[in-house]
């Protein structure tokens, strides 16, 4: 038998020569359109900071204040004494925003899936994802016991036939069971969004409950950035509306938007929830300033120099400018490991940051570079990206 170390060692030269090694770089620099890593300054394609909040000034300030008011750590769960008046200002933020009954805040996005799904579904019932949902997502539905079914992306006939065999099979048990369908409003990988109106209708043709991710959404479409589900005009048809207060808010932490129902159940049964200790008041007290910044004139400005940037990206990338809606998320498909690598690494030598992304985050053979656009980039980080692109590709 080889030492714990020696087995280990094997894994890793394994993943190194099939090119999905990974290791932490150290960024010396506040999340930002500019990064600095090993002492150099690059321009950064790979923040989801889409409105470029994560160092604002307001949102500093609330930090510093959550900080001085109510200490730096939380001290307990929320469910003990660790539940201030920060993450109750913000959910009631959060509700009024997402125009629900209630919210609920976790410390973390991959929390919130997990708490949620494993609450609500278990081994009599049946989840439905779509094959291109997060990770976090698919460990949540696994976690829960409940009977798994993945339908082929965005396919909505692919959806319907699941849902007919899951309403068939629960109209043949005496169980009280559920089924729920889960997707993303905007895939985090290729940026394309899911036919929010389609997937209402399904759901509701056969009975099924529906939870939609906005994480890659929120801030950046719909009304004051109410995410897609808003600008499908579904949001009240949808019962579960999850979200990340990392991305476009500028903060940290997941949330859970729905009816008061919902959120006191999540509260008594969503372990992720019950059994950590709270955020730190700094997380709380900048989400919400983030999520007031979204919704105010500034917001509204950020978001417009946002959309301003994709418009232009799309016309420097072949194929690029007629896609609907407006997300900042652009993949270049390289296909082999090694050559994404070897793509990002050229790159970089161009104080370009896009790093490869590869197996297990997309399917092997489908590695590629992430690109993130913010609002903070200027049109001249466009048109470096996209020169440096086209000269690597030739």
């Amino acid at each position: 038998m080889p030492s714990f170390s020696d087995h280990l060692n094997q894994r890793l030269a394994t993943l190194r020569r099939e090119n999905l090694f990974r290791e932490l770089r150290r960024i010396d620099a506040p999340a930002g359109p500019r990064l600095v890593l090993d002492g150099r300054t690059l321009i950064n394609f790979a923040s989801n900071d889409y409105l470029g909040l994560a160092d604002h000034p307001a949102l500093k300030e609330a930090a510093i204040k959550s900080v001085e008011k109510f200490g730096a750590g939380s001290g307990s769960s929320r469910l003990i004494c660790g539940s201030s008046r920060l993450f109750h200002d913000l959910e009631s933020a959060l509700a009024d925003f997402k125009q629900t009954g209630a919210a609920l805040a976790f410390s973390s996005g991959y929390a919130t899936a997990v708490g949620t799904i494993t609450a609500l579904m278990g081994k009599d019932d049946i989840i439905i994802l779509d094959k291109l949902v997060h990770a976090s997502i698919v460990d949540a539905a696994r976690l829960s016991g409940a009977k798994l079914r993945i339908f082929a992306h965005n396919d909505l006939n692919d959806l319907e036939d699941r849902l007919r065999w899951a309403s068939e099979t629960l109209a043949d048990s005496r169980a009280n069971r559920s089924i729920l369908v889960v997707t993303e409003s905007v895939f985090s990988m290729d940026g394309d969004v899911a036919p929010l109106r389609g997937l209402v209708e399904l759901k509701e043709k056969y009975g099924a409950w529906l939870m939609v991710d906005e994480a890659h959404a929120l801030g950046v479409l719909g009304q004051h950035g109410r995410g897609l589900a808003d600008e499908c005009g579904v949001s009240r048809h949808i019962e579960i509306q999850m979200g990340t207060l990392s991305k476009a808010v500028g903060a940290s932490g997941g949330y859970i938007c729905g009816s008061r129902a919902l959120v006191d159940y999540l509260i008594n049964r969503a372990r992720s929830f019950i059994f950590s200790t709270a955020p730190v008041p700094a997380a709380a007290g900048a989400a919400l300033a983030g999520v007031q910044l979204l919704q105010s004139r500034e917001g509204e400005q950020r978001r417009q120099a946002l959309h301003q940037r994709i418009h232009k990206l799309r016309g420097l990338i072949p194929g690029r400018a007629s896609e609907q809606p407006l997300t900042a998320i652009f993949p270049v498909i390289v296909g082999d490991e090694a050559r994404a690598v070897n793509t990002a690494a050229r790159l970089r030598e161009n104080n370009i940051f896009a790093p490869a992304v590869r197996y297990p985050t997309v399917a092997r053979g489908a590695a590629r570079l992430r690109i993130s656009l913010t609002a903070a980039h200027s049109a001249e980080d466009l048109d470096a990206l996209a020169q440096n692109l086209a000269r690597i590709n030739r």
